[in-house]
């Protein structure tokens, strides 16, 4: 794999929701499945523990040649030696994380309107996570759905890799790519499931098919 060839599923971390499964046990089950893009977003931890655990879940992520983004924190992202990080909305500029993490180092944004979208463009993301496309209780925060027209409207308008997030369920997939999107990224409709493997298959192959 290069970072111009991402994968298609995007497999974003919340500890909260893993049935009290430990992160790392879901973690290694989705990836023995077939999950190959993770983003740690464990965005209530001190940062002392968000390096422990990020040191601990990279070898785990590694061992599956998959790639490990941080959220928001390319002080550890670069200490550790991440695969890259996912920025907020309103985090700091591309252009200057850019030059902390190097040239090779994957760079993803939120974004919640077409605005953010164009904005990252230009800023030269590697790709974009747009969302909440569907109504979703982790995405509240973000205000109402945005809706398939949006999201096709942002990937008419961008030439940069999209991944639709919010509500996004294996029956959904094929919606969200005759939109436009060039992936998914999930949450709860993996961490939250009984079987973590059947979750990963049936986006694996909804993405495969659509």
């Amino acid at each position: 794999m290069t970072k111009k060839i991402l994968p298609r599923l995007y497999v974003v971390t919340n500890r909260h929701q893993t049935r009290e499964r430990s992160l790392q046990a879901v973690l290694q089950e989705t990836l023995s499945a077939g999950t190959t893009f993770v983003q740690l977003r464990e965005k209530d931890i001190h940062t002392r523990h968000l390096l422990a655990l990020a040191q601990d879940l990279l070898p785990v992520v590694h061992q599956h040649h998959a790639f490990l983004l941080i959220n928001d924190r390319a002080d550890i992202a670069k200490h550790i030696g991440a695969d890259g990080v996912h920025l907020r909305s309103n985090s700091l500029p591309i252009p200057q994380v850019r030059q902390f993490l190097g040239p090779q180092a994957l760079i993803g944004k939120s974004t919640h309107t077409l605005q953010d979208v164009l904005t990252a463009e230009r800023e030269s993301a590697d790709f974009l996570v747009l969302g909440p496309i569907y109504d979703t209780p982790s995405k509240k925060t973000y205000g109402p759905p945005l809706g398939l027209g949006v999201l096709e409207q942002a990937c008419q308008q961008s030439t940069l890799p999209i991944y639709a997030i919010g509500g996004i369920t294996p029956e959904r997939v094929s919606d969200v790519k005759q939109a436009g999107a060039y992936g998914v990224a999930v949450i709860s409709a993996i961490l939250e499931s009984t079987s973590i493997p059947s979750a990963t298959h049936q986006f694996l192959q909804a993405l495969e098919n659509s």
